[in-house]
């Protein structure tokens, strides 16, 4: 019978310090983390609860990659219409001066081979590429946007882009394509930036009065070009700001789901650390009592 109670006493004392140790391990890991639960059954509710906030930010997280993906994009975009505008409206400047009666066939002549360089750049522009090397204006094309075979610059990549998920079911088109930007309707039918300019510096090449009038007849056409460009400036800004709008309801949703992760599954840090020192006392008595305890024995009380 001595045998047994000293064994079970032993077993007891040795459960019950086990467990407040358990304890104090626990309360110490959830002022580290912050966290209240350490597994579902915790707490099944709450713990479910924080699963779907944990959803709910991975796919924040997507959506902001997205978000960022556009925005680099709709940027350089907007960049190279800034470009594009600035070679359109050069072209003009140098069309109202090769317009003019007092010049020489020598003079349109070099304002015609400003211009034909004028149109390589714009050739050049519009095969931008984006962040991921592809053709900026191409749609879902990887290569070139356009093809110069001397005479022609023809679009071919793809008219459509592959619109991106920002959040909250909403979408942007992160880019624009080449025939959105460079073609429109002219006096004398559809064309683009690229024939006026090719025909244009042609014209000035050929000399005589074909080219002021030429020059002079150009000017809508570029006109018309130009507000194809401006146009297509607008429409990316717009983009842009309906990014940085949902890019503020992410950040706003951020720190509610924050909220919301620390009132469901968050420690409170004074309660924690003061059912910490309660449990070191405890602890700390018992492992007193215990040795004490162990130290009293039958020969302790013969003696």
């Amino acid at each position: 019978m001595i045998n047994l109670s000293t064994g079970a006493f032993y077993e007891r004392g040795t459960r019950q310090i086990g467990t407040l140790r358990a304890r104090a391990e626990s309360l110490q890991q959830q002022i580290g983390t912050g966290e209240r639960l350490e597994r579902s059954s915790d707490d099944p509710v709450a713990a479910a609860r924080l699963r779907m906030l944990a959803r709910n930010e991975r796919i924040a997280n997507v959506d902001t990659r997205n978000s960022q993906l556009a925005e680099a994009d709709l940027s350089l975009t907007d960049q190279t219409l800034g470009s594009i505008a600035d070679v359109v409206v050069r072209v003009r400047e140098l069309a109202v001066q090769a317009s003019g009666e007092t010049l020489s066939d020598e003079q349109r002549a070099s304002i015609g081979i400003e211009i034909a360089g004028l149109r390589e750049n714009l050739v050049l522009l519009a095969n931008s590429r984006n962040i991921a090397g592809h053709a900026l204006l191409g749609g879902q094309t990887a290569g070139a946007a356009y093809v110069d075979d001397g005479t022609s610059v023809k679009f071919v990549g793809s008219t459509s882009v592959t619109p991106l998920e920002i959040g909250e079911g909403q979408s942007v088109i992160p880019g624009m394509t080449g025939p959105d930007i460079f073609e429109f309707d002219a006096t004398n039918g559809p064309t683009d930036l690229f024939a006026v300019l090719g025909g244009l510096a042609a014209a000035l090449s050929a000399g005589g009065q074909a080219a002021a009038d030429a020059s002079s007849a150009a000017l809508a056409d570029l006109d018309a070009g130009l507000e194809k460009v401006t146009t297509a400036q607008t429409v990316v800004g717009s983009r842009l700001n309906w990014i940085d709008l949902m890019a503020e309801r992410r950040e706003n949703n951020a720190e509610r789901i924050a909220d919301e992760r620390l009132d469901v599954g968050g420690a409170d840090i004074a309660v924690t650390m003061s059912r910490l020192q309660e449990t070191m006392t405890v602890l700390e008595a018992s492992q007193a009592s215990f040795v004490r305890l162990a130290n009293l024995s039958l020969f302790s009380m013969l003696r």
